[in-house]
């Protein structure tokens, strides 16, 4: 079944993939949702199981989100098993292929008969029309989508290409926070141009942003951003930090969750809002970067994503719509909205 007025959107995280099915006219409290393992876990799972059941892996496909999947190719490897890829796959591991090739990964297109196939992408398509014709959901003809992408960075860090990126699309746009959105994305963001190549003419933006977006769709968030407030995205894998008077971004920083307390989150945001937080300082620690465009007095911190409460249970706990996890979906249903209608 297929519905032509519905919207299928798809927040891609590195632990989740969070879903919304928006229906054009209807309360969003009523979209059916989903809450459930994205599709890296999903794919490391498989590449798990070829492990230990001792047989190779073709990894085939797209380019699609690293994390949890590259750690169990790495295992797999380790473990003396063959792991083959196509080109474009193998841009998962790592944009360089020579890099891949380095760790023992064998760039071929066709795969040997013995090994176990894994479908490398972000959008696991057949398996969500088979999940909503259980539950009698027409499937949607329009998509979009939400993936962290750090860009196409074969000899560069990509921690600070990414976050290059993110500066240099604020400070085109006036540090206004619609810049952080390229429809269609940006030649660069090759995780994005390949779900492009998977779901044609759909809107596919950054996670971060879309996250920062969404938690203005809190109608008290949105009052207080009015005369500034601190928006924090604490996800699984990145936790995104901004400061924002209206709809222009004062500042911003990018960190990885996993090396974050409450303390060292909580000093960056003072200086954030100080205007004193540098780039080297969150590089050097292991982030992506930090911008300041001008420093901004808030007290508001407000914050969402699945670790908030972790590193700021005392924040206000933004839940658009009632659903925090849809945060990033709501923030994209913004963002359609505004582009595509």
């Amino acid at each position: 079944m297929v519905e032509p007025d519905t919207l299928l959107i798809i927040d891609v995280g590195t632990g989740t993939q969070d879903i919304l099915v928006y229906r054009k006219g209807e309360a969003v409290e009523q979209s059916p949702k989903l809450v459930v393992p994205s599709p890296t876990v999903v794919k490391a799972g498989e590449i798990s199981r070829a492990t230990r059941a001792g047989r190779p892996v073709f990894f085939e496909g797209f380019t699609m989100g690293g994390g949890p999947v590259t750690r169990a190719i790495r295992v797999h490897l380790q473990a003396g098993h063959a792991v083959y890829a196509t080109e474009e796959a193998a841009r998962t591991f790592h944009d360089n292929l020579e890099k891949a090739r380095a760790v023992g990964i064998k760039i071929v297109d066709t795969p040997p008969e013995d090994a176990i196939r894994v479908m490398a992408t972000d959008f696991m398509e057949l398996e969500l029309r088979e999940t909503f014709a259980r539950f009698g959901i027409p499937f949607p003809r329009k998509y979009a989508f939400a993936v962290q992408d750090h860009g196409f960075s074969p000899e560069r860090s990509n921690r600070a290409f990414r976050f290059e990126l993110l500066q240099e699309s604020l400070e085109g746009g006036n540090w206004h926070l619609d810049a952080l959105v390229s429809d269609p994305p940006r030649e660069e963001m090759t995780r994005m141009r390949s779900l492009r190549t998977q779901a044609p003419d759909s809107l596919v933006m950054d996670t971060g942003p879309a996250a920062l977006v969404g938690m203005l769709c809190d109608p008290w968030v949105r009052e207080k951003a009015g005369t500034g407030v601190v928006l924090v995205n604490v996800g699984n894998g990145h936790t995104l930090s901004a400061t924002v008077r209206g709809e222009t971004v004062c500042g911003l920083f990018e960190h990885h969750t996993f090396s974050l307390t409450p303390e060292k989150l909580g000093s960056y945001l003072k200086k954030l809002c100080s205007g004193t937080l540098t780039n080297e300082e969150i590089f050097q620690a292991g982030g992506h970067g930090a911008a300041v465009h001008v420093p901004l007095d808030a007290e508001t911190i407000v914050a969402t994503g699945p670790n908030r409460r972790m590193l700021l249970p005392h924040a206000y706990q933004a839940a658009p719509f009632g659903d925090m996890m849809l945060t990033g979906c709501f923030g994209v249903l913004r963002e359609w909205k505004r582009l595509r209608e």
